[in-house]
């Protein structure tokens, strides 16, 4: 490039690249024996491809910063109760095994106890026939005795927490039955406002660095996550205010990835700065045009059902 610059004999050269950089006009000024120098735009052309970062280079061409955030997803504890069709589906279906089905070991041996209680009742029985005679027999009734027994002792956890009683959104130990996102307070300007966890990219990172570097900084070891693949799951820009804006800064590009989380919670983290919350619950954090990007990649299969 630099040899073919130094054949052009004008001072002032309009070059126009090849496919990778048609549409792009550089302007260059060249004097003999003094090399190239190129302008903002053509030096961040120049620049190698792995060096371009979110600096001065970058912002001159694109004027926008980039973003990773982290969609930290709880999945549900239990499983949801069932609806007035899943309920009937579910009576459907165990009347047509049941209908299919063979006897169990424990209503053959029902059926055996009551052939023994006959023939013991029977005016010509024998007890020398019996070979359990003298033994003493656990009948079938004695094991039902006993499983009713302990059903009767077993209390199952509560499906509503006491967390879900106060309303406290920033605790986890709620809502068992539904996926929980994370969301955080981040002061933008003058105003806060309530986000899924970002970070601004640094040069060489990955997108996916960038987030995973935004969950590390936002937790520390507190909470383990996997996260769900290389590729960004939604992608969300928005433009600074007027008073902030510059030539090379005009707004953010925020790439989403999701994140499955696996142990761990925000307990050393102020509760007024993060809350765990439904796909139904975003509306009362997010703003609208930042929510109807985020509910594009956030599935809720509690919704498909009317």
């Amino acid at each position: 490039m630099a040899a073919a610059l130094r054949r052009l004999p004008a001072l002032g050269v309009s070059v126009a690249g090849g496919p990778a950089a048609r549409g792009v006009s550089v302007s260059v000024s060249v004097s003999a024996g003094r090399g190239v120098s190129a302008g903002p735009a053509a030096r961040a052309l120049l620049q190698p491809e792995g060096s371009r970062g979110p600096g001065p280079a970058v912002a001159a061409v694109s004027g926008w910063q980039l973003c990773g955030a982290v969609c930290l997803q709880r999945a549900a504890v239990v499983s949801r109760e069932r609806n007035g069709m899943e309920s009937a589906f579910t009576r459907l279906l165990e009347q047509m095994e049941l209908e299919k089905s063979l006897y169990a070991d424990h209503e053959l041996r029902v059926f055996e106890d009551e052939e023994r209680i006959r023939r013991r009742q029977a005016n010509n029985y024998d007890s020398d026939e019996e070979e359990d005679a003298g033994q003493d027999i656990v009948t079938s009734q004695d094991l039902e005795d006993v499983w009713e027994q302990k059903l009767r002792q077993f209390k199952p956890a509560a499906r509503v927490q006491e967390a879900d009683k106060r309303n406290d959104r920033s605790t986890l130990n709620r809502r068992l039955d539904e996926k929980l996102l994370l969301l955080v307070k981040e002061k933008v300007g003058d105003e806060e406002i309530w986000l899924l966890p970002q970070s601004y990219w640094t040069p060489g990172e990955t997108m996916r660095q960038t987030a995973e570097r935004t969950l590390s900084t936002l937790a520390g070891n507190e909470l383990q996550a996997v996260f769900m693949g290389n590729a960004p799951t939604g992608v969300y820009k928005y433009k600074y205010p007027r008073a902030i804006q510059t030539s090379s800064n005009v707004g953010a590009k925020v790439f989403f990835f999701k994140a499955l989380l696996i142990n761990g919670d925000l307990e050393t983290r102020k509760k007024k700065d993060h809350v765990w919350v439904t796909k139904s619950e975003l509306k009362d954090y997010l703003k609208p045009n930042y929510l109807k990007q985020v509910n594009r990649f956030i599935f809720d299969s509690s919704t498909i059902y009317v």
